[in-house]
């Protein structure tokens, strides 16, 4: 049931009653403003005194490491296929891919190795498994794909935006579940923690580094795409991912409420 924020003047808040729609007897006992808005802070407190209820459940892991990746996925099958370059470890290793043939997800995971001894001692070693998995996940999707699709000839402006956006999206549902596709990701989200740096914002510096690197083995026309590319995806992350922005508002009143 709906309750607006803004309740008609005509009706008191110490008279009025909220009705139980699954009632069949009537309706419930009155209820004050006072134990109205008590109510969410209760469940905050209550949840804020049991951190364990707000974790992940392992399959809820699983489901984000396999969507993630499959988004981040496709769009480097788009990528690829236009030409175009990306930025982080997975751009890296397209670069390589380009310049000398070999397999991009065995250049992938070779580029990802030395990251993860920081990622293992700044941000666990659940991130750093989750991250290993990601990262070969990806590594065999972007092997596995082509062969289940064909995408023919796509516009180099299109292929930008949208293989930029699926790839940020699938990147941030990896950082949703403290993943990520190591690298360039592991160091974007080590400084957002250690100085408040926007991941998304670190991130673009070291793509731009990538795509400056690009010309070496593409024309400017897929370089300024390559960019427009990675402007989409770490825009993505740095609307979507700052630290402490999601933070429940009822949590944040819960804790004011019963600080001492």
């Amino acid at each position: 049931m709906f309750i607006p924020d803004v309740l008609p003047s005509a009706m008191p808040l110490n008279t009025m009653t909220l009705l139980n729609p699954f009632q069949a007897n009537g309706p419930s006992p009155a209820m004050t403003s006072e134990s109205v808005g008590s109510l969410p802070q209760v469940s905050a407190a209550a949840k804020l005194a049991n951190p364990a209820a707000l974790r992940h459940h392992p399959y809820e892991d699983v489901q984000a490491l396999l969507t993630g990746t499959l988004f981040v996925a496709f769009g480097v099958v788009m990528f690829g296929n236009a030409g175009l370059l990306t930025g982080g470890t997975a751009g890296l290793a397209l670069l390589i891919h380009y310049a000398t043939g070999w397999n991009f997800g065995l250049v992938l995971i070779l580029v990802n190795l030395p990251f993860y001894a920081l990622a293992w001692r700044r941000m666990g070693g659940a991130f750093t498994l989750k991250t290993m998995l990601a990262v070969a996940l990806l590594a065999a999707l972007a092997n596995v794909l082509p062969k289940l699709i064909s995408l023919g000839v796509l516009s180099l402006p299109f292929t930008a935006v949208m293989g930029g956006l699926l790839m940020g999206v699938g990147i941030l549902m990896l950082f949703r579940h403290r993943a990520s596709l190591g690298g360039f990701n592991v160091l974007a989200l080590h400084l957002q923690d250690r100085l408040g740096w926007r991941a998304g914002h670190v991130q673009m510096g070291l793509d731009a580094l990538i795509v400056l690197a690009s010309f070496a083995v593409v024309d400017w026309q897929h370089v300024a795409m390559s960019v427009l590319g990675a402007v989409m995806l770490n825009q993505t992350l740095a609307t979507n991912h700052r630290k402490g922005r999601y933070v429940p508002l009822q949590f944040l009143q819960a804790k004011s409420a019963y600080s001492p």
